[in-house]
């Protein structure tokens, strides 16, 4: 086994967080809080544009056109598998005890009688799949996401998630097969088939008359909170995320003070008088009559 792949994966992060470090430095800032990096995020995203339609994209066209659609399933069942892995430590690390055994479940299940993840049995069986990472996992403790930010060839991100990313990388199982040949061969079809799942939704975004920057990078943005808090975001934790860069604290604070409302609602009835007091309600009304005999 050799180790010198999984180590040269961080080290593509490093390099990606210097040309941010760069981008920061130099001065690229708008007046969005949720993108002070913009104009270094367009230009990457125009790179990255252009390498998905010069090769990803035809590559991702003829894998979809020419293999069967169950060798298509089974590449993408194997490799879901090798991710369950790391999703269910992620369930764990955030307290989510019993989605973390179910993904563990999910893999022992696939792994034996789905013949190495070829076969999604767990689903079958009744076992959601989940998908977490350690960016999730910073999120979901309080962590602030920063700034959005445009990695090269990895697309969309944020600098909490760019942080996780190398033991993200050190925690995927395929960065470990020897010998390096499979190994590049394997990271070369997900690839491939993770962009093949994406033909037609991006083909429905290329023929709409919009910015296609500023849609990926919102809705990205808004995905990516609903996943770090699984859905569980108010209207009002909307509107803040809409306003700035969003954090755990923030937002589940926000998810809170939806529900006082009605716990509030009480304290007030007490100022309205009774229509017709109880007799041992008496000494509560005074008001109600002039009679009333003092002692």
């Amino acid at each position: 086994m050799t180790f010198m792949k999984p180590n040269r994966a961080p080290t593509w992060r490093v390099s990606a967080a210097a040309l941010v470090a760069i981008a920061t430095l130099s001065g690229c800032a708008t007046n969005n809080p949720r993108d002070p990096l913009e104009p270094f995020n367009r230009t990457m995203f125009k790179v990255n544009d252009t390498i998905d339609q010069v090769a990803l994209k035809p590559a991702a066209t003829a894998y979809k056109k020419v293999l069967p659609s169950f060798v298509q399933t089974g590449v993408n069942n194997f490799f879901g598998n090798l991710s369950d892995v790391w999703t269910g430590a992620n369930n764990l690390m955030q307290g989510k005890g019993e989605q973390g055994m179910s993904d563990w479940t999910r893999v022992a299940l696939n792994s034996t009688f789905g013949i190495g993840g070829l076969f999604d049995i767990a689903s079958e069986a009744g076992l959601k799949k989940h998908n977490e990472d350690f960016g999730q996992t910073l999120g979901y403790w309080g962590v602030p996401s920063g700034p959005y930010l445009m990695l090269p060839l990895l697309g969309p991100s944020t600098v909490r998630d760019t942080s996780g990313l190398p033991v993200d990388m050190a925690a995927n199982g395929w960065s470990y097969v020897d010998p390096v040949s499979t190994r590049n061969i394997g990271t070369a079809v997900r690839v491939i088939d993770t962009r093949a799942n994406l033909l037609d939704a991006s083909n429905l975004l290329e023929g709409a008359a919009l910015d296609r920057y500023e849609f990926i990078r919102d809705g990205f943005l808004q995905r990516r909170q609903s996943q770090v808090f699984d859905g569980e975001s108010s209207r009002k934790a909307l509107k803040e995320a809409n306003e700035g860069p969003a954090d755990a604290n923030s937002i589940r604070a926000a998810y809170a003070d939806d529900a006082p409302a009605t716990d509030a609602a009480p304290a007030a009835t007490p100022t309205a008088p009774a229509p017709t007091p109880a007799p041992e309600a008496a000494p509560a009304a005074p008001a109600v009559s002039s009679e009333t005999p003092s002692k």
